[in-house]
């Protein structure tokens, strides 16, 4: 109950002002909200680029941080010219033209940020963790983690990692080769790299 007060007092602040660069997406329950968040300098690794942040929910948030990882969204093709029913009135030019592909949300490359989207940051773990953050905040940080980087890499053991942990779906993790993966809650990262 706690959680549901906490996050619709958020949803209504998200609502109206948002920072610059951050923008939500979803937010229809408040088991799961996801927010598009871009680096707002001229950083080359990620001009241009708009991410996608998942946040999942337990019961005990705030006291207890939210799963957070950035989601992979494919491109969608350019809308095609099909054909209008009789029954419609045609589409003007303007309108037409404002229909844009959709570019996708791919995951950025950082030495803190897995390929499958996991986000290694003290601050989404519990020892990192304060009750006074919110989605507003953690994606903040994550704007700034992504803002200072200048190493175009993935983290050491990438590949492994994610094997091991598989891809987060609409059911959760999913593990390698259809097995179950583990979840956000049983990882436990060393935070010893304060360079990047």
């Amino acid at each position: 109950m706690f959680a549901a007060k906490r996050l619709g007092k958020e949803l209504t602040k998200a609502k109206h002002s948002l920072p610059p660069g951050i923008d939500l997406v979803k937010a229809d329950d408040f088991r799961e909200w996801q927010v598009d968040i871009r680096v707002l300098d001229a950083n080359p690794l990620y001009l241009n680029q708009t991410y996608r942040l998942s946040f999942i929910f337990s019961n005990n948030y705030p006291i207890e941080a939210p799963e957070v990882a950035f989601i992979y969204v494919p491109p969608s093709p350019a809308p095609t010219n099909t054909p209008q029913s009789t029954s419609q009135p045609p589409q003007s030019q303007s309108q037409s033209q404002t229909e844009q592909p959709f570019s996708g949300r791919p995951i950025p490359i950082h030495p803190h940020i897995y390929s499958n989207g996991i986000i290694c940051l003290d601050l989404l773990g519990s020892a990192g963790w304060s009750p006074v953050q919110s989605v507003e905040s953690v994606c903040m940080s994550i704007q700034s983690m992504l803002t200072g980087n200048t190493k175009n890499e993935r983290p050491q053991g990438d590949e492994a990692f994610c094997q091991s942990m598989g891809v987060r779906g609409p059911e959760g993790w999913s593990g390698w080769r259809g097995g179950r993966g583990r979840g956000l809650k049983d990882v436990r990262f060393a935070y010893d790299d304060d360079t990047v």
